[in-house]
C-alpha cells in the first residue's frame, strides 16, 4: 500500500462481544470515527465479502478470535473450532481486505515463544519480529504460530503481538483479575500489554497506514509477583497469594503456558508521534491507580466493596 488512506470508517470483527474488540469500538468513536461491529462469523468467507463490500471501510481491525472459556486449555479439547476462527477466519479476512485495498489491523498474540538460550530469562534479551516461533506447548498457541508466518504474506496488513493484557478494571479477561482468583500462581517475568495505553497507540498506528509484525507490549518484563504486589497495594490489602512451579503448575493444567520477553524496539522506533508509552512496571502500576478509582466509584470504599469473586477472605 502506498500512502495510508484516511481512517473515516472502521468495521470491527470482534466488536460485539469480544473485549479488545469493545474497546476499540469505544475509542473510534471517542475520537469521532464513524464505527461499524461486523455481524458475519470470520469463518464464512462469502458473508465477509458481502459485508465488505455493504460496509465500504477505509480500515478493518480483527479482534475476533478463539481463546477458550474459562482459559485456552478449552482449545485443546476443541481444535476444529479454534483452527476455524484462528487460522482460516483470520486469513479469510486479511485476503479479502487485500482484494479491497483496505488496511487490517489484527490484534494477535505473542503468547508463541519460550525462553530459550539465545533469549534467557533475565538476560534482557527479547524475541525480535524477525524470530520464528518456538513454542507449541498449547494448541491455542499452536495455531497461532502457524498463522502469524501466513499473515506476514499481506501487506495490507497490521499483525499486533499481544501478551497477557491488562486493564484497570476486573474484566474476567483482564490478566490480573484472572491470576488474582488462582489459588496458586508461577512467578515468572514476562512481557505484557496495558491496553489503556497500548490501544490508542494501535489507532495511530493504523492511522498511519503501519503494516507488518508489532511486539505489542509495554517495554520490560514485569512478574506475576509484582502484580499482584500492585494489585494488594492499591485494590486488597487484605490479599495473599502463593507460589508454585512451572513443574507443579503443568500438573493442573492440560496446556502449558507461554513465558517470554518481547524486544519492543520496533514498536518503539515505529511509533506515531504525540503518543507515550511506559515501560511495563510504570504501566502497571498506573493502571492499579486508575483502576482503584475506578473501582471506589463503582462499587465504594476498597476492598470490603469488590466482589466475592475476587476476594480471599
Amino acid at each position: 500500500m502506498t500512502s495510508p488512506a484516511p481512517l473515516t470508517k472502521a468495521l470491527i470483527y470482534g466488536g460485539k462481544t469480544g473485549w479488545i474488540g469493545g474497546k476499540m469500538d469505544a475509542l473510534l468513536k471517542e475520537s469521532n470515527i464513524e464505527v461499524v461491529l461486523a455481524n458475519a462469523r470470520v469463518e464464512n468467507r462469502a458473508d465477509v465479502a458481502k459485508e465488505l463490500d455493504t460496509v465500504k471501510p477505509s480500515h478493518v481491525f480483527m479482534a475476533a478470535g478463539i481463546t477458550g472459556r474459562p482459559n485456552i486449555d478449552w482449545c485443546e479439547d476443541h481444535k476444529p473450532e479454534t483452527i476455524r476462527t484462528n487460522v482460516l477466519g483470520t486469513l479469510n479476512l486479511a485476503d479479502l481486505c487485500l482484494e479491497r485495498n483496505i488496511h487490517c489491523t489484527v490484534y494477535a498474540t505473542g503468547c508463541i515463544f519460550k525462553y530459550d538460550e539465545a533469549h534467557a530469562l533475565g538476560s534482557g534479551i527479547g524475541f525480535t519480529e524477525e524470530d520464528t516461533p518456538n513454542f507449541d506447548g498449547s494448541f491455542y498457541s499452536q495455531t497461532k504460530g502457524y498463522m502469524e508466518p501466513m499473515l506476514k504474506c499481506y501487506p495490507n496488513c497490521m499483525i499486533l503481538r499481544v501478551r497477557m493484557p491488562i486493564s484497570d478494571d476486573l474484566s474476567h479477561r483482564n490478566f490480573i483479575t484472572k491470576i488474582a482468583k488462582y489459588e496458586r500462581i508461577v512467578n515468572i517475568p514476562n512481557s505484557m500489554t496495558v491496553l489503556y495505553e497500548m490501544l490508542p497507540a494501535s489507532l495511530a498506528m493504523a492511522k498511519k497506514g503501519l503494516t507488518g509484525v508489532y511486539n505489542f507490549c509495554n517495554p520490560g518484563v514485569i512478574s506475576h509477583n509484582e502484580c499482584l504486589d500492585l494489585y494488594t497495594k492499591y485494590i486488597d490489602p487484605t490479599y495473599t497469594y502463593k507460589n508454585f512451579t512451572v513443574e507443579e503448575q503443568s500438573k493442573v493444567l492440560k496446556a502449558g503456558r507461554s513465558n517470554n520477553e518481547l524486544d519492543s524496539t520496533k514498536l518503539m522506533k515505529d511509533m506515531p508521534d504525540g503518543i507515550k508509552i511506559n515501560d511495563i512496571k510504570t504501566a502497571v502500576e498506573l493502571c492499579m491507580q486508575r483502576m482503584q478509582k475506578n473501582l471506589t466509584e463503582e462499587f465504594g470504599p476498597l476492598p470490603d466493596s469488590l466482589p466475592k469473586e475476587v476476594r480471599k477472605i
